[in-house]
């Protein structure tokens, strides 16, 4: 494996140096995995305090789509809601931890998958109604269906520029 330095061949056949400037290309994929990183961090930590913002309203949408599901909502509504929530709170938390950066974006492939599968089979195998998500706590409309599944595989792409973008080690100099 190749580190963030670039070889170089000086001179006859087999003599090689290696140049300490950082190769351009592992330089930008490395902010741009820092940039994916806080990004996601943000945007679950933009969407759980939305969430929290309008609870009750959430904690109702979360009940019709538990409902829909058949499951009992009037006991899960609340535990459900909450561990969206936290869910959201715990990916953006393991995203800024720098130990558990990779593990933070593991999990949000995780949540965006999950989020996705959900509004895919809300829609098309229970033939859900239109339903408000609240995954932005109401400041950006969003109903669940293809739009939202899209928009949330689409945001995998920063989570999976993070786990392989991401390196502890520092850049030896």
């Amino acid at each position: 494996m190749q580190d963030d330095t670039e070889t170089r061949r000086h001179g006859d056949a087999g003599n090689f140096t290696v140049s300490p400037r950082p190769r351009v290309s592992a330089s930008i994929f490395k902010w741009l995995a820092h940039i994916c990183r806080f990004g996601l961090a943000a945007l679950f930590l933009f969407t759980a305090g939305a969430k929290l913002a309008i609870l009750k309203k959430f904690s109702g949408n979360v009940a019709e789509l538990l409902s829909s599901a058949h499951v009992n909502y009037e006991h899960w509504q609340w535990p459900a809601t909450f561990a969206v929530i936290a869910a959201e709170i715990i990916a953006a938390i393991l995203l800024l931890i720098p130990r558990a950066v990779r593990l933070g974006a593991i999990w949000s492939a995780i949540l965006l998958i999950g989020f996705s599968a959900f509004a895919l089979y809300y829609v098309y195998v229970l033939h859900g109604e239109a339903l408000e998500c609240g995954c932005f706590g109401g400041i950006i409309a969003s109903e669940l269906g293809v739009k939202t599944a899209l928009r949330n595989l689409a945001l995998l792409i920063p989570a999976l520029i993070v786990f392989f973008g991401y390196s502890r080690k520092p850049s030896s100099k």
